[in-house]
């Protein structure tokens, strides 16, 4: 049998052949196919260069969202496109059940030694959903093997996103992601976030931050006791929870989680999906709050998405029941661990380490920050939240009440106006109504000053237009 060499030639598709063909047969994630059966067609990004983007039109946009959490290197890095295609030249595929690979071996000892305290073991999945998922059967096998079986419930934030499939599904605490599926894994119970601006509606009396994330936590070790602590297996929580935009730990706040997880014997998983790599200026957002996990979830940044690739990181402790004898974990995803991602991501550790990306991080986020601060001199502008290269911005309707928008407005507001003027205007983000009203920017880590000023230039037009829309 012949082997083809030569790559094939495809011929350029013109704008409207693409939209064609993505109207008639692309359906695409989290998103109303309507905009493709009625209206002018979806945006076809073609191109990226470092934190820029660009559409099958040749317009230039900022890619003020990494992708989606995503590319933290930045795009149009060759040395990653290059690392992946060396790797599949040499071995392609090949998984990861009861065989290894050197890319995976040498990742996992690499994420390990990055890791916190004595988590020393790493499984890999191919994305976000998958490692949460991965971490629930995981906590569930574990206290099965400790001589626990009741103990199969978690517990994680209200609104807070933990992925899609079904067992983290449970662990998310968004309603309507889920209402439509139901009826979903059992288990999953709900508890405060750590939002100190909407702290009052969550039954929160009033004190500085510290007192409210004592106060957070603790509704923690309330939910355990309600829920009976033999039957509760793990504390799900992100370092700062994405959805709702973006909400810091006040500080203590999982140093008071750990004390709660100890006391009842109940394991915490960080949830760094998005946190991880860089996102905070740390490898770890656990790193950056000062805590020690019991696992980690990652995915996104470990590759900056050249290649797809998530994982769970588990602590010697969890990890030692499985260490001996007959056991095993009857769980795996064939492109778990995958040699071309797993390739790819030790090529962008390196670039990470070479260009200081972290160091980058921490020394511009306050700049950041008080750039986006600027825009709070705006009557839509309620609150401007977050860390590292990770902020909300949160609309209101009034800001002396903080009163919010009603479903219709938002409604108006988000999707029938600031997403496309936001875009249309230059820049890539989010506008994201999940909980309260915010606009969400994730950059590469590759930015700076210059493209902070730029974004809020944009924001304030964008949104000075919006106020005078209601």
């Amino acid at each position: 049998m012949s082997i083809s060499t030569e790559p094939t030639s495809r011929a350029a598709r013109s704008e409207a052949e693409l939209q064609a063909m993505a109207r008639d047969h692309l359906w695409m994630h989290f998103s109303r196919q309507s905009v493709m059966t009625e209206g002018d067609g979806v945006p076809i990004i073609v191109k990226g260069e470092g934190h820029r983007i660009w559409d099958s039109t040749g317009k230039e946009y900022i890619d003020g969202l990494a992708g989606l959490f995503v590319v933290n290197a930045g795009h149009g890095r060759r040395r990653l496109a290059e690392a992946g295609a060396r790797q599949a030249e040499q071995l392609a595929f090949f998984p990861i059940w009861s065989y290894a690979h050197p890319a995976a071996i040498e990742l996992a000892d690499r994420i390990a030694d990055l890791a916190p305290g004595d988590l020393n073991h790493v499984f890999f999945s191919t994305g976000g959903g998958e490692a949460v998922e991965t971490a629930f059967k995981l906590a569930k096998h574990y206290w099965k093997l400790a001589g626990q079986p009741a103990k199969h419930k978690v517990i994680s934030r209200y609104i807070a996103y933990h992925g899609t499939p079904q067992g983290a599904l449970a662990i998310t605490g968004l309603p309507g992601m889920k209402s439509m599926f139901e009826p979903v894994v059992p288990g999953g119970f709900r508890v405060p976030n750590t939002n100190f601006y909407r702290a009052g509606e969550m039954g929160f009396t009033g004190g500085t931050q510290e007192q409210f994330g004592v106060w957070a936590a603790d509704r923690i070790e309330e939910m355990i006791n309600f829920e009976g602590p033999e039957t509760v297996a793990a504390v799900f929580l992100e370092p700062v929870q994405n959805s709702g935009g973006c909400f810091p730990p006040p500080p203590g706040y999982f140093q008071r989680v750990r004390e709660i997880c100890d006391k009842y014997d109940v394991l915490l998983v960080s949830d760094e999906v998005i946190c991880a790599f860089g996102r905070l200026g740390h490898y770890f957002g656990a790193d950056a709050y000062g805590f020690q996990p019991d696992m980690i979830t990652f995915a996104k940044a470990v590759t900056s998405g050249y290649s797809p690739l998530g994982g769970t990181i588990v602590s010697d402790r969890v990890y030692e029941p499985f260490a001996h004898g007959q056991v095993s974990f009857p769980h795996g995803y064939t492109f778990g661990g995958h040699p071309v991602s797993a390739a790819v991501a030790l090529e962008n550790l390196d670039i990470f380490e070479e260009e200081g990306l972290l160091a980058h991080v921490r020394e511009n986020s306050p700049v950041f920050r008080s750039t986006l601060e600027k825009l709070t001199d705006l009557p839509i502008v309620g609150d401007v939240r977050g860390d590292g290269y990770f902020f909300g911005i949160e609309l209101v309707k009034d800001k002396l009440t903080k009163e919010t928008f009603d479903d219709d407005e938002s409604e108006r507001l988000l999707r029938g106006f600031l997403s496309k003027a936001l875009f249309d205007a230059g820049l890539y983000c989010r506008a994201d109504d999940r909980g309260d009203p915010v606009i969400q920017l994730a950059p590469p880590l590759t930015i700076g000053p210059s493209e902070f000023d730029e974004i809020e230039q944009i924001l304030r037009g964008v949104l000075t237009e919006a106020w005078s829309r209601l």
